[in-house]
C-alpha cells in the first residue's frame, strides 16, 4: 500500500475518533496535526504550530470577520424582523402559498445584512413561525420553508463562510459576495416557486387571511424596508463601487447597524454588551476551527497527502462533471458530521487543486462549496437550522428534518443548475473585472 495512502488512512482516522469522542473541531484538528508530525516527519511539531497559528491569523482580512459578526449580532437584536413582517405582509398575503413565502422573502432580506445563516433563521423565525401557528398555516411547511431560507445567510452576501473561503482559496472577497448575489437570488425563487406551486395544488396550506390592504397601504408599508436597503447599500455598494475594502465596509455595517438600533429605540449599553460578547463567542470559534485546519494543512502538505489524493483521484479519469458528483455526494455526508467552516477548512487543500485542474473556476467551486455546506445546514444529526428551528418551536429534530426534505433536494437542483450554467456565478465578478 502506498505511503501517503497510509499516512492519509491514519490522519484521517485520528480525526474522527476525535470528533466521535466529542472534542471540539477546532481542538480535533490540531491533536491531529501535532499526531500527525509526531507520527510521520521529522519537523519539529512545535515550532512549526507556532508559526502556522501566526501566519493564518496574521491575514488582514480576517478583520472584516468579527465587524460582520457584530453587525449581525447588532441586527438580530434591532427589531429588523419586525419591520420586515410588517412592510411584506401587504405584498404576499394574496399570493398562492400566502404569508409562507415572507420565509423566502424575508430571509433573502436579511441575509444580505447578517452574513449568518443561523442568525437569519432565528431572527426571521422568532416572528413568522409564532404569526404562521395563529394564522392555521401548514406546520410542515412554514418550518421547512425557514429551514431551507434561512440557509441564504450563507449564500448571498455579506457572507461569513465567504470570506473564509475567499482567504483560504485566495481568491478576491469582493468577487465572491458579487458571485453569491445571482445563485442567491436564483435559489430563493426556486423555493418561492415551489411555495407557490404548492399553493396553488392545496390552498388550504395557507389560510387566506380576511384583512385587505390599499395600494397606498402597500407604498406607505415600503418605509419600513428602508433601513435595510440602505444597510444593503452601505455595505455591497461601497465595496462594489470601489469605495472600500470588504473590511472597511465591514466597519461602515456597524456603525450603520448602530445608528438603525438606536432610531429603533433597540439599543443601551446592556445590549451592546451583549452583542460585543456574542461577536467574541462567535468570532472565537470560526477563529479556532480556521486556525486548527490551517496547522492541519500544513501538516497535510509536508506529508504529501493532498497531492496523493489529487494525483490518484485525477488518475481516474472521471469527468469534470462526474467529479462534482461524487465532491456532492462526499459533502453531503460530512455534513451530516460537522458544521459548515469546518467543512470548508478542512477539504479546501485537497478538493481545490482537484477542482481547478478539471477546469473549474476557483470563484464558481466558491460558490458550489457553499451551497453544499447550506445542505449540511438541514441534514441531521448537525445541521444548525434544524437546532435553531427546534429551539423556536420544540419540536423534535427529526422531525424538522423531514419538514425540510424537500428544501434539501431543491438545493441540490440549484446546485445541478449551477454546475451546468456557471455563468450564474461568474458574470458578475466578470463584469466587475471588465469594468
Amino acid at each position: 500500500m502506498d505511503a501517503s495512502l497510509i499516512m492519509s488512512i491514519v490522519v484521517f482516522g485520528i480525526l474522527f475518533l476525535a470528533l466521535a469522542c466529542g472534542i471540539w473541531v477546532g481542538f480535533s484538528l490540531f491533536i491531529v496535526g501535532f499526531l500527525g508530525m509526531v507520527l510521520f516527519s521529522p519537523l519539529p511539531p512545535g515550532p512549526n504550530m507556532a508559526s502556522s497559528v501566526w501566519a493564518t491569523i496574521e491575514k488582514w482580512e480576517y478583520v472584516a470577520l468579527p465587524l460582520f459578526i457584530l453587525m449581525g449580532e447588532i441586527l438580530y437584536r434591532s427589531g429588523i424582523s419586525e419591520k420586515l413582517f410588517k412592510a411584506l405582509v401587504p405584498w404576499l398575503y394574496r399570493l398562492p402559498g400566502g404569508l409562507l413565502l415572507m420565509n423566502i422573502v424575508s430571509c433573502t432580506l436579511f441575509a444580505a445584512v447578517s452574513g449568518s445563516s443561523a442568525a437569519t433563521t432565528a431572527t426571521v423565525g422568532r416572528i413568522t413561525l409564532a404569526e404562521f401557528d395563529k394564522l392555521g398555516y401548514d406546520k410542515s411547511l412554514a418550518m421547512g420553508s425557514l429551514a431551507g431560507a434561512g440557509t441564504l445567510g450563507f449564500l448571498i452576501p455579506p457572507s461569513l463562510i465567504m470570506i473564509v473561503y475567499a482567504i483560504l482559496a485566495e481568491v478576491s472577497i469582493g468577487k465572491m459576495f458579487m458571485a453569491g448575489v445571482l445563485p442567491g437570488l436564483l435559489l430563493a425563487g426556486v423555493y418561492s416557486t415551489y411555495i407557490i406551486y404548492r399553493g396553488i395544488r392545496n390552498p388550504e396550506i395557507a389560510p387566506q387571511s380576511q384583512e385587505t390592504y390599499s395600494w397606498k397601504e402597500r407604498m406607505l408599508g415600503l418605509k419600513d424596508l428602508a433601513p435595510t436597503l440602505l444597510l444593503i447599500l452601505m455595505v455591497l455598494g461601497s465595496i462594489y463601487g470601489g469605495v472600500a475594502t470588504p473590511t472597511e465596509a465591514a466597519a461602515i455595517g456597524v456603525f450603520g447597524a448602530t445608528v438603525f438600533a438606536s432610531v429603533n429605540r433597540r439599543m443601551n449599553f446592556k445590549i451592546m454588551f451583549d452583542c460585543l460578547v456574542g461577536a467574541v463567542k462567535t468570532n472565537a470559534m470560526i477563529m479556532l476551527i480556521v486556525v486548527g485546519a490551517g496547522f492541519l494543512s500544513r501538516v497535510m502538505g509536508y506529508l504529501g497527502i493532498p497531492a496523493a489524493i489529487t494525483t490518484a483521484i485525477t488518475g481516474l479519469g472521471l469527468s469534470p462533471y462526474l467529479l462534482m458528483i461524487l465532491l456532492g455526494a462526499f459533502y453531503i455526508l460530512l455534513g451530516c458530521l460537522l458544521d459548515g467552516f469546518s467543512i470548508v477548512v478542512m477539504t479546501l487543500p485537497i478538493a481545490l487543486p482537484m477542482v481547478v485542474a478539471a477546469g473549474f473556476d476557483p470563484i464558481w467551486f466558491g460558490i458550489y462549496l457553499i451551497l453544499m455546506v447550506e445542505v449540511s445546514q438541514i441534514t441531521p444529526p448537525v445541521g444548525f437550522n434544524l437546532f435553531v428551528i427546534q429551539g423556536l418551536t420544540n419540536e423534535p429534530i427529526m422531525r424538522i428534518a423531514v419538514y425540510a426534505l424537500p428544501f434539501f433536494f431543491l438545493m441540490l437542483l440549484t446546485t445541478a443548475i449551477l454546475t451546468i450554467f456557471p455563468e450564474i456565478a461568474l458574470y458578475l465578478p466578470e463584469l466587475m473585472v471588465t469594468k
